[in-house]
């Protein structure tokens, strides 16, 4: 099927009606991206659920993808009359037809995390074969290990296992870390996650690379702590998970937060400062690794 896209500005208030009413008029789908992408005007935008709404873009760029016998002009028109604001001036242009399995899959590449660590897209060939290769297939889950937050984990992991630990991934999306400690040599790892979907790509992933994690939707499944305890969430909800993570750390054992921007890092470390002796923070393009050793308390 061939289709149309369709885009024009907008002022941040008027952003979630005319998407709703875009959707409504019949497009198939609607993008929004910050207006001055790629410009001095960018504005970036972290949401940290809990934590208050993030401050939208001043300007967003709204797409909408249409097909191509439709009205995109009057789609625009009825969408924004809906909306309560006067059509804007707007682009329409032809969506060339292609093949979007593959221009997904061309958008994850092998990763070298470290000298010895890749992780691979199940569809490649490994670039080092007598590397440990971690085989990935993300589907809906996050976690490709292209994301500072997943390299600082996955390298952090690399420096604390050293054979036969236990290991536990809150909040484990595609499975990655707990993956990767296994082919580490961890003696046994489990993952936690709240998302049905991000469970059913980590088991896959697990398969694919040969190794045993048992993956739970609820913390309630993990029956003992675990040696090497990793969260790679946000800042709030680690927060609030404080508590429940001291407990699913052994005494000794170590324990990596992340997801968290430098200026989050304080608040957190504070949080977990009754159960935990911290090391130095860690650093990747504006993300924070805080590290921490559990107490003998």
């Amino acid at each position: 099927m061939s289709w149309l896209s369709v885009s024009f500005e907008v002022a941040a208030d008027d952003v979630e009606a005319v998407s709703d009413a875009l959707l409504e008029a019949g497009a198939a789908s609607v993008e929004v991206v910050d207006a001055g992408a790629g410009s001095a005007a960018e504005h970036p935008v972290f949401a940290d659920p809990g934590n208050g709404a993030p401050r939208p873009w001043r300007r967003s760029l709204v797409s909408a993808l249409v097909a191509a016998g439709a009205d995109a002009t009057a789609l625009v028109a009825t969408a924004c009359a809906r909306a309560g604001f006067a059509p804007p001036p707007h682009r329409v242009r032809p969506v060339a037809e292609r093949d979007w399995l593959r221009a997904s899959r061309e958008q994850f590449k092998p990763i070298r995390v470290s000298p010895r660590l890749w992780i691979v897209p199940s569809w490649h060939e490994p670039p080092d074969p007598g590397a440990v290769n971690v085989l990935l297939d993300p589907g809906l889950a996050f976690g490709t290990g292209d994301h500072p937050t997943t390299r600082l984990c996955l390298r952090w992991l690399e420096r604390r296992t050293h054979g036969g630990e236990s290991v536990l991934d809150y909040g484990c999306g595609s499975g990655i870390l707990a993956i990767a400690a296994m082919k580490l040599g961890a003696g046994r790892a489990q993952g936690v996650d709240i998302d049905r979907q991000a469970l059913l790509a980590a088991r896959r992933n697990a398969m694919h690379n040969r190794v045993r994690v048992s993956f739970h939707r609820a913390a309630g499944a993990v029956r003992q702590p675990a040696q090497i305890v990793v969260a790679n969430i946000l800042a709030h909800p680690l927060i609030v998970l404080a508590p429940l993570l001291a407990r699913l750390t052994a005494r000794g054992g170590r324990l990596a937060l992340a997801g968290l921007l430098a200026g989050q890092a304080g608040d957190v470390r504070a949080a977990y400062a009754p159960w935990f002796d911290f090391d130095a923070p860690e650093q990747d393009q504006g993300w924070t690794l805080l590290s921490a050793a559990r107490n003998a308390d």
